[in-house]
């Protein structure tokens, strides 16, 4: 079973920029293709991005298309969201998870934005 741990949110003014990761146990991590997903205060989980098993065919929400990237690095079991030009409604929890997720969710990590 595949264990999840994100990091890298924080507290960043609009325009910033972060680096999201997410751990994973398990040697199954590799074959999943893997995605992020957000939850802002009183609005459902949502579909962030998406990467292949390989670390191809990342595909994106609308909403972040052009300042967000995702990759992966098997060897480290980890996948990354690189975000830059955040915005206030970037806020939420980040989670990753199996895409289509199949998983235990893990915590997340917080990502504010400042206006």
């Amino acid at each position: 079973q595949v264990q999840l741990v994100e990091s890298g949110g924080g507290l960043v003014q609009a325009g910033g920029s972060l680096r999201l990761s997410c751990a994973a146990s398990g040697r199954t991590f590799k074959s999943y293709a893997m995605g992020w997903f957000r939850q802002a205060p009183g609005k459902e989980r949502e579909f962030v991005a998406a990467i292949s098993w390989s670390g191809g065919s990342p595909y994106y929400a609308d909403s972040v298309k052009g300042r967000f990237t995702i990759s992966r690095d098997n060897a480290k079991n980890t996948v990354y969201l690189q975000m830059i030009s955040l915005k206030p409604e970037d806020t939420a929890v980040y989670y990753c998870n199996a895409n289509p997720p199949r998983v235990s969710w893990g915590q997340g990590t917080q990502v504010t934005v400042s206006s």
